[in-house]
């Protein structure tokens, strides 16, 4: 997401921005709310919203928009249930993949599981940002606008953050194999 696509003028613009976005915030929802309704619930009200406020939203830049009112439709609705947990790690690893070889998608499979369960690890707005950052390519200014955060905490964050993700994977990789 970092080249950023450029959308139509006049009514073709919201399905265009609709079909750029709609996994993306939905990943994003759901590294929040730890359910995939709650998610979608969020994205669509995010886009309800994009509906209503259309005139404030830059047509050129609409992902730093759209990711703040997906966070905040996304707590929101976790509040409301009083209820946040994380994304299960084997929902995600159970994603079909276009299959390299066996051994490739094992290896593969075994490696975003450790990341996952490293970031799991992570405060959660060091997970968020890193999220935001290497999951769904926004910018630091990017993530401090949807986050509310300052443009140099969100890079301290991610400082830290790959600070203690590289220090775990130098951990992992020096403790002994188990057979």
């Amino acid at each position: 997401m970092d080249e950023q696509p450029t959308f139509p003028a006049g009514a073709a613009w919201f399905p265009e921005v609709v079909r750029h976005f709609e996994r993306p915030l939905t990943r994003y929802a759901l590294s929040l709310t730890g359910d995939v309704e709650r998610a979608r619930d969020a994205v669509q009200e995010t886009f309800l919203e994009l509906v209503r406020s259309a005139s404030k939203v830059d047509r050129a830049r609409p992902a730093p928009w759209l990711f703040t009112v997906c966070r905040s439709r996304a707590i929101d609705l976790a509040r409301k249930e009083k209820f946040m947990k994380a994304t299960d790690v084997a929902d995600l690893a159970e994603r079909p993949s276009a299959a390299p070889a066996p051994e490739a998608a094992a290896a593969a499979r075994e490696s975003a599981e450790e990341a996952r369960r490293l970031l799991a690890k992570l405060p959660p707005k060091e997970q968020e940002v890193v999220r935001l950052r290497f999951q769904e390519g926004l910018r630091y200014k990017e993530i401090a606008a949807a986050t509310g955060l300052t443009v140099s905490h969100v890079g301290v964050l991610i400082h830290n953050a790959m600070e203690r993700l590289r220090g775990d994977l130098d951990g992992a990789d020096a403790s002994p194999i188990r057979s």
